[in-house]
């Protein structure tokens, strides 16, 4: 397994696992505790686990959590997703940044998003899992969400959107969401 920095969003990483297959299938590690230590992050600071399950089409997000944010690991289980991050941190180098990303059932890549980062995704195929590992319990009341659509963020989404959450349909403006921010 081995950890690449991802440039458009500074403190994220894709852990890369190395996969075993024989005729049988396949096994690899998805998390490694020294791993994730080496590259400076705390692998006793998530706290939760969580699973998704969409279908093809699907959209969830753009979400993030205000106050503290939310760090977490995002991997694909089973089937494929199309990964979206932003990065919101006022204090970053790479604020505004965007990053996307193919996770997949067959390669198990878990990405690193750091708090303070907006997150969505896209179902690509008939049924994709997605694994959350977060570094806080949720707090709905901390969720804020991002309009997907948004055209200064510009997201190539790969298909046309066949099902979301009312609360994603109905988000509002990443400019709106900054200027609450502020205050």
């Amino acid at each position: 397994m081995k950890a690449i920095h991802v440039p458009e969003i500074a403190g994220a990483y894709l852990f890369e696992p190395t996969p075993y297959a024989d005729e049988r299938g396949f096994f690899c590690r998805t998390f490694d505790a020294d791993l994730v230590r080496s590259v400076g992050l705390d692998p006793d600071a998530f706290v939760q686990d969580s699973l998704s399950r969409s279908v093809r089409g699907v959209l969830r997000g753009l979400h993030l959590r205000s106050g503290a944010g939310e760090a977490k690991l995002v991997r694909c289980s089973y089937g494929r997703i199309f990964d979206v991050v932003v990065d919101l941190r006022a204090d970053s180098p790479t604020y505004l940044g965007r990053a996307f990303f193919e996770l997949s059932g067959e390669t198990q890549v878990t990405l690193y998003i750091p708090a303070g980062c907006a997150h969505g995704f896209q179902a690509l195929t008939g049924t994709a899992d997605t694994s959350y590992r977060i570094d806080r319990p949720h707090d709905p009341s901390e969720d804020v969400t991002i309009a997907f659509d948004d055209p200064e963020l510009a997201i190539p989404w790969p298909l046309p959107v066949t099902s979301m959450s009312r609360r994603d349909r109905e988000a509002p403006s990443l400019a709106e969401v900054l200027k609450q921010r502020e205050k």
